[in-house]
């Protein structure tokens, strides 16, 4: 018997036009001066989502500076720029503006705000002593859900290691998940964020921490992305596939910020810290080679799987049903244009030992269905590579 727990923010806003609502709730805050992080291609995209934020705050006279120097993989260097910028405009808060990128370049920001112990030295699970100024989430793609977890995911430049911050004071106090923001997201971006989306919600499903709450918004976010993530690719101005996509990744977000996630994860933080790799398609790449070797670990889950992305298991034993199941995985990613390997994307097979070592050890890597050994790892990036 065991109990479990269930983060989320405060308040979440989710649907067409909710970026509305930013300027009340920052007013509600008493936030006297607001660092808006982003990056600089959504800072200057006209009309778009941190133009419509700038619009609902200056409505409410609310005062605001910016940080627009998050880079994808965000560094510890854009957090300490970011902090500069915080301390030197005495601000107050924190509103982050776009992917996983900005959400997590926020979090770190905060953290470094409130804590004096380097962040590299905070990685872990619950490490963080003070509170975070507030932050609030808009979020601008269906993908990483940083915008409603507890996971703030860094890189350290030196050594080519992205590290995990999870603690429930990163959690934002408020999420914003507005479709109508995602509808000029290119193609290769919208299949990267939704494979990464599609990735959360099945590790969390096949988590050894799933409960039946979590397994709920897994499942829900399993269908939606199977049946609306081909569209969204397709045609980005398709709404309904947006909104949905939007809601899939909130869902998957619910289910992973409290279930955990697995050797997917944890292996494809290593390519993005030794590669700069795109963390969608690193974990879109490695998703059907890892669940195809966590597959023994509950057949009946992964026969789930099968049904869930529209597969016909009709008269099928549960092992054939959980092998189709994978090839959906996998052509699914196909059929949004992720590459299909590891060597396609540049990775080299001399660093797949120091990458499985560390891979091992990543805070995501506890929580796998199938407890494996360092040569299980190297032998997936292998599987991977070609």
């Amino acid at each position: 018997m065991r109990y479990f727990d269930y983060f989320l923010p405060n308040v979440n806003f989710f649907g067409p036009k909710s970026v509305e609502v930013i300027g009340d709730r920052v007013e509600l805050l008493g936030v006297k001066k607001a660092l808006i992080v982003t990056d600089g291609f959504l800072r200057n995209m006209e009309n778009g989502p941190v133009k419509q934020v700038e619009k609902h705050l200056n409505d409410k006279n609310i005062e605001y500076v910016f940080y627009d120097g998050v880079e994808p993989n965000p560094k510890i260097s854009n957090c300490l720029d970011g902090l500069a910028v915080y301390n030197d405009n005495n601000c107050d808060a924190i509103i982050t503006v776009g992917g996983g990128s900005a959400h997590d370049c926020g979090k770190g920001i905060g953290i470094a705000a409130t804590h004096d112990k380097p962040l590299t030295e905070l990685a872990g699970i619950e490490t963080l002593d003070n509170p975070l100024p507030p932050i609030v989430a808009v979020n601008t793609t269906a993908g990483t859900a940083s915008e409603i977890t507890r996971h703030c995911v860094l890189t350290n430049s030196e050594t080519h290691l992205k590290f995990v911050i999870v603690s429930w004071r990163n959690v934002p106090v408020v999420s914003i998940n507005d479709p109508l923001l995602m509808l000029d997201i290119p193609a290769g971006l919208t299949a990267a964020t939704g494979m990464d989306a599609l990735t959360h919600a099945v590790e969390s499903y096949v988590s050894k921490n799933a409960n039946p709450v979590t397994d709920a918004a897994a499942i829900q976010a399993i269908k939606l992305i199977s049946t609306n993530l081909r569209q969204a690719v397709a045609n980005g101005q398709n709404v309904e596939a947006r909104e949905n996509m939007a809601y899939a990744s909130l869902l998957a977000g619910m289910a992973f910020n409290n279930a955990d996630l697995g050797y997917v994860h944890a292996m494809a933080h290593q390519l993005g810290g030794q590669y700069d790799m795109a963390h969608g398609v690193a974990n879109a790449i490695l998703l059907p080679t890892v669940e195809e070797y966590n597959m023994i670990s509950n057949i009946d889950k992964f026969a789930d799987i099968a049904e869930f992305m529209g597969e016909d298991v009709s008269g099928l034993s549960k092992r054939d049903a959980a092998v189709l199941a994978i090839n959906a995985m996998r052509t699914l990613a196909t059929d949004v244009g992720i590459p299909s390997t590891l060597k396609e994307m540049g990775v080299k097979r001399e660093d797949f030992e120091l990458m499985a070592t560390n891979a091992l050890v990543d805070g995501n890597a506890f929580s796998n269905p199938r407890q494996g050994t360092k040569a299980d790892i190297i032998s997936l990036f292998e599987k991977a590579y070609e």
